[in-house]
């Protein structure tokens, strides 16, 4: 009877404390388990009812460390967010202040050339049509503004359709040369090919726009040039592409400004800029009108010594 008694205790005590363990344990976990999922569920927006969104891995109990490598993850990505959202209300700010300055300058420079024009100088012949011609002149400067503006919002929404056809690029730099001339011998600064005997070399693209490229950076070249320097175009073959390159010998760009040359109306020098004219968005559209073939710009300069665009196009076949 006392040995039964003994054996029998030694079977129960044993049983009775894994069964109390494993009870425990299931209310724990599961009240843990039933504090935590709401919150989870909530982190991860999804929905509550009729979904075990929260699974425990095999071989681990500790949903704690499961939900808080979870919170962690979903922390760093808000984070991220949050820090774009920043960067993106700190470009729309500094974009409407600058399309603000950029308008804010014609329209005063009109409204003044008006109210002299009415104080009495439409009388005086030798005001009236200065003042009317400097008017139209700052009329124009708002219409280019906006339809800059414009082009470049067809070119990052997709709108604006290019029109594919095969050409001469190196014929289109001499048009490009053709026009620009006249202000190229104003400033003493030469036009000129790298390559002397250039010969034809025909690029895909679309022909009207690959020219507002060209003239864009050929006239970027000669509005920051020096007198007696020149600016340069060179094309390399590049197997199935073209390599366009436009240099010039003028004052170049600092480090820091480099990355930021392409954003709209970021100026260099914002004074010597707006004295050369140009609305601030001729990079802008290079670089928008270029990624719109797909095909990449980049820039390199030395500060007083010059700088340098580069630019891909796929090469086309004649007659086709």
């Amino acid at each position: 009877m006392h040995v039964t008694y003994w054996y029998w205790s030694f079977l129960f005590v044993p049983a009775f404390f894994g069964v109390a363990y494993l009870l425990i344990h299931y209310i724990l976990n599961h009240l843990i388990y039933d504090k935590i999922t709401p919150i989870y569920k909530t982190i991860r927006e999804v929905p509550v009812e009729g979904k075990k969104q929260l699974k425990r891995q095999e071989g681990s109990s500790d949903i704690i460390s499961q939900v808080n490598i979870e919170v962690k993850a979903w922390a760093s990505e808000k984070l991220s967010e949050i820090e774009r959202l920043r960067d993106l209300e700190k470009y729309r700010k500094d974009f409407l202040g600058n399309v603000s300055h950029e308008l804010k300058t014609p329209i005063f420079n009109i409204q003044g050339y008006v109210l002299t024009l009415l104080d009495g100088g439409m009388d005086d012949p030798k005001i009236n049509r200065l003042y009317l011609e400097r008017t139209e002149r700052s009329i124009d400067r708002m219409i280019s503004i906006v339809e800059d503006l414009e082009s470049i919002t067809k070119l990052e929404s997709g709108e604006l359709k290019l029109n594919w056809e095969t050409f001469d690029i190196v014929k289109l730099t001499e048009d490009v040369f053709e026009l620009e001339l006249m202000e190229a011998q104003e400033r003493r600064i030469s036009l000129l090919f790298q390559q002397t005997n250039t010969k034809p070399l025909w690029v895909l693209a679309d022909k009207k726009r690959i020219f507002e490229v060209v003239s864009n950076l050929v006239m970027n070249g000669l509005k920051y040039g020096k007198k007696g320097g020149y600016v340069k175009v060179g094309f390399f073959d590049m197997d199935d592409h073209v390599l366009v390159e436009v240099s010039d010998n003028g004052l170049g760009i600092s480090k820091q400004d480099l990355p930021r040359i392409f954003e709209r109306f970021y100026r260099v020098d914002k004074s010597r800029s707006r004295q050369q004219g140009g609305t601030g968005l001729g990079l802008a559209i290079v670089k928008h009108i270029i990624e719109a073939h797909d095909q990449t710009i980049q820039v390199r300069s030395v500060l007083d010594k010059g700088t340098t665009f580069t630019f891909t196009l796929e090469k086309g076949t004649p007659g086709k």
